[in-house]
């Protein structure tokens, strides 16, 4: 029987928080020109909100939208609404609340979201980053123990880079709680207020998704202790990956295979075109936050990540092991059921390319 995540963590809290940080980005909702059409003429349109988040991370998303792919391979009798989010527990709250139909996401939410809902409410179709995180400290930081007392900003509680923070403190013998006490006090805020309080000394450091390990680093003078890459086997683990909700999923099965199909090709395009690639990224998290970043920041975030549809599916029971340690999961914790690659690899099989696994 599945036990509840604890009441008043992850997942975000509110949804009218999550509404109100969702908006709509008007590029993805153009229809390429000549784009075919997968549906019947007659057929009812369907109207896809699918929710991303302004981070590196999230390059495959961004240039999805950006180039015009997703609204490509949607076809013209699906009415595409991206939305941002600036961290997971929002965007699980608004596919919870039906504000959005589909999400990129980090694999803590998307536990807690699958655990919450007793495996009913998601179902992972796709991974989309490995890597890309880290945990960035003032320079006289040297270790673990140089933490005790101080404060470390994430980006939200119970989201994979709080997750991630928690856990390796704890490895190093440093206590946490969820109420901000503990050996190390662990900031949950947003990104953007992180740097500003690193740039400020608030803070010793945070642990945070790119681009903001890397602005952290160059824009304010603060250096990586930790990279996450490091402390898993072959430097590979889901950071970000594609979730839909069940109901929408058992409805429009087709809209599901068609946004499959345009998160294969933008995952293509993004590795095939690295340069081009970094520059449409930049200027669409420029776009949606209104606050432009180095391009030299991008580039130097980007070596940092693996982009694939590959979900990584081995690394998702360490990532829920780690949220039970630091107390943000309660009791039996069964993936069972979370994972439905049953579109993907039939996508990947016609395209003459390896399946992935869901263990």
């Amino acid at each position: 029987m599945h036990r509840p995540v604890r009441t008043g963590l992850v997942a975000g809290l509110l949804v009218l928080a999550a509404l109100g940080t969702a908006c709509g980005s008007d590029s993805g909702s153009k229809r390429a020109a000549g784009a075919v059409a997968t549906t019947a003429p007659n057929a009812a349109p369907v109207t896809l909100r699918l929710g991303y988040f302004p981070n590196v991370t999230h390059a495959s998303a961004i240039a999805g939208i950006e180039k015009g792919i997703f609204a490509d391979k949607l076809g013209p009798n699906v009415d595409f609404k991206p939305s941002i989010f600036n961290a997971g527990g929002a965007a699980t709250e608004a596919l919870f609340s039906g504000a959005i139909d589909a999400t990129f996401i980090g694999p803590s939410p998307s536990i807690n979201a699958f655990v919450k809902s007793k495996g009913d409410a998601i179902r992972i179709i796709a991974g989309a980053t490995s890597g890309g995180a880290a945990l960035v400290v003032r320079q006289d930081i040297n270790r673990a123990a140089d933490l005790k007392g101080q404060k470390v900003a994430t980006p939200q509680l119970g989201n994979t880079q709080d997750v991630a923070a928690r856990a390796w403190l704890l490895a190093q013998g440093l206590k946490t709680d969820v109420q901000g006490g503990g050996d190390v006090k662990v900031v949950p805020q947003d990104n953007s207020q992180t740097l500003d309080a690193f740039k400020n000394k608030l803070i010793a450091g945070a642990w945070v998704p790119e681009p903001w390990a890397t602005r952290m680093v160059k824009e304010a003078n603060g250096k990586v202790l930790v990279d996450e890459r490091d402390l898993w086997p072959g430097r590979q683990f889901v950071t970000t990956q594609l979730i839909v909700s069940t109901s929408f999923l058992k409805a429009h099965a087709d809209v599901v295979e068609r946004l499959l199909q345009g998160h294969i090709a933008a995952t293509e395009y993004v590795n095939a075109n690295p340069a081009e690639a970094q520059t449409v990224v930049n200027a669409g998290i420029a776009k949606v936050t209104g606050q432009a970043i180095s391009l030299d920041v991008t580039k130097a975030a980007w070596g940092g990540m693996t982009f694939t549809f590959d979900p990584l599916a081995s690394t998702l029971k360490k990532e829920a092991d780690n949220a039970k340690s630091v107390g943000l999961l309660d009791g039996t914790v069964k993936l069972d059921g979370i994972y439905d690659l049953s579109i993907l690899n039939k996508l990947l099989t016609a395209g003459g390319k390896p399946t992935v696994s869901d263990n």
